[in-house]
């Protein structure tokens, strides 16, 4: 089947340019590092990576920066933390849960977009991950070659693509997806339910928008 402008898959982060393998040291080890605990300690405001400025230290330094311009402050801190928590959040879940199959961030949201439409075409593969057509047409063909994903050519225009899952593919999300869910849970451990639905609401109400003030 085929549709000619899908709603957003709610993978929640948007996706990245890269490939679909993950590094073996992003696995889990079993003494608990790289799990979530050792995660959320790395970031914290007051413990430092040993390369990498605490996020204190990056928010005085820009504070200072900024000094004296006018500026929306409010929105720039919000616009900010939302990119960071972003990609802390994508890079817990490559170390973890991900790592065990293989799966870099950009592989699984194109899995979790293919699995949600059933069949959907690359392009809006591509619009829904967040990536560049040339870098989904080099995900896809990887999770084709490790059997996860099948390809075939629309029935009404052969120019174009349509996307699937392999019952392999199907396999891997019916036993990852609740594994993922988990982890969705343990990152936000630290909210209240009330402070989960507010953030939820929040932030599909700033995609709404977005998406509302870009279209034709």
């Amino acid at each position: 089947m085929s549709r000619a402008k899908p709603r957003p898959a709610p993978t929640g982060v948007p996706g990245a340019d890269d490939e679909t393998a993950c590094p073996p040291e992003g696995r889990t080890r079993a003494d608990g590092h790289g799990t979530l605990g050792g995660t959320a300690r790395a970031a914290s405001p007051d413990v430092a990576s040993r390369d990498h400025p605490t996020l204190s230290a990056t928010e005085a330094a820009v504070s200072e920066r900024l000094a004296g311009m006018a500026l929306d402050m409010p929105a720039m801190t919000a616009v900010s933390n939302v990119y960071r928590a972003a990609g802390a959040i994508r890079n817990h879940f490559e170390h973890t849960v991900l790592a065990p199959y293989n799966l870099t961030w950009t592989g699984w949201v194109v899995l979790w977009v293919v699995w949600i439409w059933q069949e959907i075409e690359t392009r809006h593969v591509a619009g829904e991950a967040g990536i560049s057509k040339g870098t989904l047409t080099g995900v896809a063909g990887t999770l084709e070659k490790r059997g996860l994903v099948a390809r075939r050519a629309h029935p009404d225009d052969a120019r174009r693509v349509l996307l699937s899952l392999t019952p392999s593919g199907l396999t891997l999300m019916a036993d990852l997806f609740p594994q993922f869910n988990k982890q969705e849970a343990l990152v936000v451990e630290s909210l209240s339910p009330d402070e989960v639905r507010v953030l939820a609401a929040a932030l599909r109400k700033i995609v709404v928008d977005l998406e509302r003030n870009s279209a034709p």
